[in-house]
């Protein structure tokens, strides 16, 4: 009986599917929702006849689908095209996917659900459908146009982030928890588990699979690959990760192989039938009475994914250099969510962490964005001319500008010398990041260290997460404030290579004070914004944060004098240090060597020392000052060794009383971390100058 009833289930699902595929293509309409109302149709909540009898067998199945689904999204995923789609697919997606989970969050919370409904909610609402788009872009004949490469470009970026978010939700399911630290661990976890399978993976299973190919056997080549899957996929699960992870991730290893072409079609067949299974078995879980109950959650939820996508992935587009008219064609084709919203929601449902009405909304939410999608891809050109119609005329000019920035600043950093500044700045951004992230963390353990073990402090929770954290904050007050000139230093850099004398003219002082000012300010909220992230768990309430802020703030600003100092003091011991290990006699064999008693930081000076020259604007701070306020040598290493003032002779070895004039060309010398300190501080901000008096 129990396989009467199995293959009574099978034919119903498979029969209604294949009437599904028909009627979808007859009168154009993606496949996938057909499966979903399919599913809706013969599941047991819709009356008046249950067609389904044993939905446990039909869910294994669906799980099937998921692997294959999973496992054929990996082979279209490679790490050449992750290489080809540039900055802008990371810039878009990384954008999207932190605004969405933001958003939907937000929206749980206003409902009234439960943290971890709120937060997988988020995740639902984060990833587009590759499915639903590349159907789309099919029937409208525009996979060959240029905003669609940058669509797939996105999608692939969006799919590797997916991953690592399932596996993220996961971590947090299994610990119960949002803190900080335990979200850390999980993803240092992730990390090493990725390795290690890459790396193995690349090195064996190409070869692998090219040797079973040598015997010209699909079938061989099928079970081979069949095994493989399923195999890595077994070992993902021991290891406590999803299934939808190992298969991704062992697709993306098959797809470097180079009989990826006889893989792919292979599977087609198998991955189409199982495909078909899981949508319908989606269908199948849907409750109507539920989504008569949440119809309001799932129109909010609607309009915030189609808003939320076309602001986020247009604008993340347009940050990455792109015009308009392209930027706003990529947002509008990427407004829905699909096949990694269920994957997402079934996983909810699965770990015991979410509530039954989560996966009917998600459903029904893709259904809808589902339907909206190719209407929004046709509607792209005229809402993109009726915005630039309607825009003020100014933004617009500005927006054309950042692009045309955008465009030669990419073909400058082709320049070696130029690579080699910014990747010295990026590194000791990443180092300063890295320091703050430190003491953000150290700050969320001890709080939590002394509220588990000192259980009678807990009514004075507040208190001391608002110690803590504000002691972190202070700690590394001289690398924010480091931080904070690099920015501006970094912003001015930028604006100098994408605004050339020769293309802007007249107004090339204007418009790289605007560019610089602009990056300056984002990059301070993107500051804000990793301060704040990652030390979520150790916040105390929202007044007690603005009361730390401000305390901070001010303590930043009147002992600012003080702050510069720990750092550059702080700085010069380190490249002391590295310079007494560079240059430490040999004592080797009883031979003293030549003992010098020069200070290591005069010895490394005069080693590595060189000429660099900049020329200094109206606005900078440093003009109308002299050499001696602004005590350059005291704060950087580095001396004005020349002045070149137009209408006159250079001024060599310049006096302590010298006055810097607008337009001066000041000759530095010093070496590569004093020059650049010092440009910093001739360029940056009043309070690095204030401190010489």
């Amino acid at each position: 009986m129990h396989q009467l009833a199995f293959l009574q289930d099978l034919a119903v699902v498979m029969i209604v599917a294949g009437l599904v595929t028909i009627l979808c293509h007859r009168f154009k309409q993606p496949v996938v929702l057909g499966y979903i109302i399919a599913g809706l149709l013969i599941g047991p909540h819709t009356p008046p006849y249950n067609l389904i009898h044993d939905m446990e067998t039909i869910h294994i199945l669906s799980e099937l689908g998921v692997i294959f689904l999973m496992f054929s999204l990996g082979l279209e995923f490679s790490l050449r095209k992750l290489r080809q789609v540039g900055s802008t697919a990371f810039i878009a997606a990384s954008l999207e996917i932190l605004l969405m989970l933001f958003v939907g969050y937000q929206i749980g919370k206003f409902f009234g659900w439960r943290p971890m409904d709120s937060l997988f909610l988020g995740a639902i609402l984060a990833i587009s459908s590759t499915t639903i788009i590349m159907k789309a872009f099919g029937e409208l004949r525009l996979g060959k146009q240029k905003f669609a490469s940058l669509v797939f470009g996105i999608l692939i970026v969006e799919d590797m982030l997916g991953i690592v978010l399932i596996a993220l939700l996961s971590g947090i399911a299994k610990t119960g928890s949002l803190q900080g630290v335990d979200t850390f661990v999980t993803i240092a976890q992730l990390g090493v588990f990725l390795v290690v399978s890459l790396v193995i993976g690349l090195l064996t299973v190409p070869r692998l699979i090219g040797f079973v190919a040598r015997f010209a056997s699909p079938e061989m080549l099928l079970i081979t690959v069949l095994a493989l899957c399923f195999g890595f996929t077994l070992i993902t699960v021991k290891l406590q990760y999803s299934v939808a992870l190992g298969a991704f991730l062992i697709g993306a290893i098959l797809a470097e192989a180079k009989e990826l072409g006889k893989i792919e079609a292979l599977l087609h067949p198998i991955r189409d039938m199982f495909s078909a299974v899981f949508f319908v078995s989606v269908g199948l879980l849907i409750n109507p009475a539920l989504i008569v109950q949440y119809i309001i959650p799932i129109t909010v939820i609607s309009v915030a994914v189609v808003l939320g996508k076309v602001i986020t992935c247009s604008i993340g587009t347009f940050l990455a250099g792109h015009d308009i008219p392209t930027s706003t064609r990529v947002g509008m084709s990427l407004s829905q969510i699909g096949e990694f919203s269920f994957i997402i929601a079934a996983l909810g449902l699965t770990l015991g962490v979410t509530s039954d009405f989560l996966y009917p909304i998600a459903v029904s939410v893709s259904a809808i964005t589902t339907l909206t999608t190719p209407y929004l891809i046709r509607a792209s050109d005229p809402f993109t001319g009726w915005l630039l119609r309607r825009a003020p005329a100014t933004a617009v000019s500005y927006a054309n500008l950042y692009t045309r920035w955008y465009g030669h600043l990419h073909r400058e950093r082709q320049n070696s010398h130029v690579r080699k500044i910014l990747r010295r700045i990026m590194g000791q951004l990443g180092i300063f990041l890295s320091l703050i992230a430190g003491a953000l963390f150290a700050a969320v353990f001890l709080s939590r260290v002394v509220l588990r073990f000192l259980p009678d402090l807990r009514i004075w929770e507040n208190i001391i997460k608002s110690l803590f954290w504000g002691i972190a904050i202070v700690a590394v007050l001289p690398v924010y404030i480091a931080a904070i000139r690099k920015l501006r230093a970094l912003g001015m850099i930028l604006a100098e290579l994408g605004l050339p004398d020769r293309v802007n003219g007249e107004r090339k002082v204007e418009l790289r004070a605007v560019v610089a000012n602009a990056f300056w300010a984002f990059t301070l909220l993107l500051l804000a914004g990793f301060t704040f992230g990652l030390s979520y768990a150790a916040l105390p309430s929202a007044y007690l944060v603005v009361a730390l802020v401000l305390v901070v703030g001010a303590l930043a600003w009147f002992l600012r004098d003080s702050f510069n100092k720990i750092y550059f003091q702080g700085k010069s011991a380190l490249a002391d240090t590295f310079s007494k290990s560079a240059h430490e006699p040999s004592h080797r064999d009883g031979d003293p060597g030549e003992i010098t008693t020069e200070n290591p930081s005069v010895a490394l000076l005069s080693k590595e020392g060189r000429l660099e020259s900049l020329t200094l604007g109206a606005n900078m701070p440093c003009v109308s000052r002299t050499i001696r306020e602004l005590a350059l040598r005291t704060q950087t290493g580095a001396l004005i060794v020349g002045i070149q003032r137009e209408g006159r002779d250079p001024i060599v070895n310049p006096s302590n009383e010298e006055y810097l004039l607008p337009g001066d060309q000041v000759i530095l010398f010093g070496n590569a971390g004093q020059l650049e300190d010092a440009v910093q501080l001739l360029s940056g901000g009043s309070e690095q100058i204030a401190s010489a008096g």
